[in-house]
């Protein structure tokens, strides 16, 4: 497997910033039914922050694998993963109310019982809520790519960060990371493969990129890209 050298674009990760954040606010208006979801179904599967531990157990119900989802959006993708992965817990972390109304009104109509929702940053949310080596798995699905250069040290996948998600995933848990933007896939292999605790799973020859997991299904816009012509490039890594 190859890996590719570090560019310049990569290696201008470290100026990240001071306090890593998951998420940048951006205005959204929500639907009827998604205000309804909040009074509704909130009580079910959203948790509070709080800066202390979270009992997992207390709080699905249950004791089964734990996945960490980052940024989630409308949650279609993430609904539709639980359902194939019943046997699964998923703590999915999501600050834009529209998409956090958007889960829980489906999770309420649809009865996806293994799904709770923290609405609040994913690093607070680890570092206060979940232990080191506490889960099994961490999806970030299409994170925002930030195409011009100079916003590039806004990208999540940065070294601090992944520094950071390592400590938190158990030894033989895994990331799964998609883009469908080249240039951010790059820099996300190169970022990634730097980090001692974690190790790629790609079979040799492709390129540090994996086949996409049966359990990702894909997106509308990825659907509408693929079609167009455009890629999507995944990254599964384990912890070692």
């Amino acid at each position: 497997m190859t890996t590719p050298e570090p560019t310049p674009e990569a290696q201008a990760d470290a100026p990240f910033m001071r306090t890593i954040k998951t998420y940048v606010l951006r205005a959204g208006r929500m639907g009827s039914g998604q205000v309804r979801a909040f009074d509704q179904f909130g009580p079910q599967f959203l948790v509070p922050y709080k800066a202390e531990r979270l009992d997992v157990q207390a709080a699905f119900g249950r004791s089964a694998p734990l996945i960490l989802e980052i940024g989630f959006g409308m949650g279609d993708a993430t609904a539709k993963i639980a359902q194939e992965r019943p046997d699964d817990n998923f703590l999915c972390c999501e600050v834009h109310e529209p998409g956090v109304g958007a889960l829980l009104k489906r999770c309420g109509e649809e009865s996806i019982d293994n799904i709770r929702i923290v609405q609040h940053d994913a690093v607070e949310v680890m570092d206060h809520m979940l232990g080191k080596d506490s889960l099994d798995g961490v999806h970030i699905f299409f994170p925002d790519p930030w195409h011009k250069s100079r916003h590039h040290k806004r990208r999540l996948i940065q070294s601090p960060f992944v520094q950071r998600l390592a400590q938190h995933i158990k030894p033989g848990g895994y990331l799964h990371l998609a883009t469908d933007w080249q240039p951010y896939a790059e820099q996300m292999l190169v970022v990634v493969s730097a980090e001692p605790l974690l190790a790629n799973t790609a079979e040799p020859g492709a390129g540090g990129y994996a086949n996409k997991p049966d359990y990702r299904p894909l997106t509308k816009f990825e659907n509408r890209g693929i079609q167009l012509g455009h890629g999507v490039w995944d990254l599964v890594f384990r912890r070692v």
